[in-house]
C-alpha cells in the first residue's frame, strides 16, 4: 500500500519590501520663487505704464483728456479755506464776472510735478488760476510750493476731497475752465502741456472773455 503523502509546509512567504520611497509633495521652492517673482512683474508693468504716459505727454498726446459730464454745467458750489495763511476763503462764488482756470493738484502727485512749469502760461495769459489743493496736507503742499514756486492767484484747501468729488475729479492733476456765469466749459484730465494750454485752453479763455456775464 503506497503511503500517502504528507504534505510538505508551506514554505513562508517573504514579506513585501516596504516601498522605497514614499510619494514626497512637491517641494514649495519652486512656487516660492514664482511668488516672489511678482512684485517685480508689477514694478516692471508699472514702469512701463508711466513711460509710455510720458513719452505720450512729451509728444502732446494726453490719453486722459476724458469728456465730462460737468462741462456746460454749473461748476459745484463751494467754500473752501485757504492754504495760505492771511487770505480770503476760495468759493464758487469767485467765479462770478471771471474766467477761471481751476486746477486741482497735490504735492504727492507727481504728474503734479511734470505740470507745474507750464501754469505760469496761464497768468501770463491773463487768466485767473485758482488751485486747489486735494486730499492734502496744507503743510506739505504750502513746503511744495515753496520749492517750485507758486503760480496760482488764489489756493483753497480741499483737505477731505470733498470739493473735488463734487467736481468728479478722476485724479490729480485736473484743471476745469469756467465761464464768467460760472459754467464749466472745458476739462482736463491729466497734466497741462504747453500745447493744451496754447492751443485749447488760452483760446476759449479768449472767446469767453468776450461774452457778457448773466445778471
Amino acid at each position: 500500500m503506497k503511503p500517502l503523502a504528507v504534505p510538505q509546509a508551506a514554505a513562508p512567504v517573504a514579506a513585501a519590501p516596504v516601498a522605497a520611497a514614499t510619494a514626497q509633495p512637491a517641494k514649495p521652492a519652486a512656487t516660492a520663487r514664482l511668488v516672489s517673482l511678482i512684485p517685480l512683474a508689477g514694478f516692471i508693468v508699472l514702469g512701463g505704464f508711466f513711460a509710455w504716459r510720458l513719452h505720450l505727454v512729451e509728444e502732446g498726446i494726453t490719453p486722459n483728456l476724458i469728456p465730462s459730464v460737468m462741462v456746460n454745467k454749473p461748476a459745484p458750489e463751494f467754500d473752501l479755506p485757504p492754504l495760505m495763511d492771511g487770505q480770503a476763503n476760495v468759493a464758487s462764488a469767485d467765479f462770478k464776472g471771471k474766467v477761471t482756470l481751476v486746477s486741482f493738484f497735490a504735492s504727492w502727485c507727481i504728474p503734479c510735478r511734470e505740470e507745474h512749469p507750464y501754469l505760469p502760461l496761464v497768468t501770463q495769459a491773463g487768466i485767473r488760476l485758482m488751485g486747489i489743493s486735494y486730499k492734502d496736507r496744507p503743510a506739505d503742499a504750502r513746503s511744495w510750493l515753496a520749492e517750485l514756486g507758486n503760480p496760482y492767484t488764489v489756493i483753497g484747501a480741499d483737505v477731505y476731497g470733498r470739493t473735488g468729488i463734487d467736481f468728479g475729479v478722476y485724479g490729480v492733476p485736473e484743471s476745469y475752465l469756467i465761464d464768467k456765469n460760472g459754467v464749466i466749459r472745458f476739462k482736463q484730465t491729466g497734466p497741462l502741456t504747453p500745447d493744451v494750454i496754447r492751443d485749447k485752453i488760452i483760446p476759449l479763455a479768449q472767446k469767453l472773455s468776450k461774452e457778457g456775464s448773466q445778471k
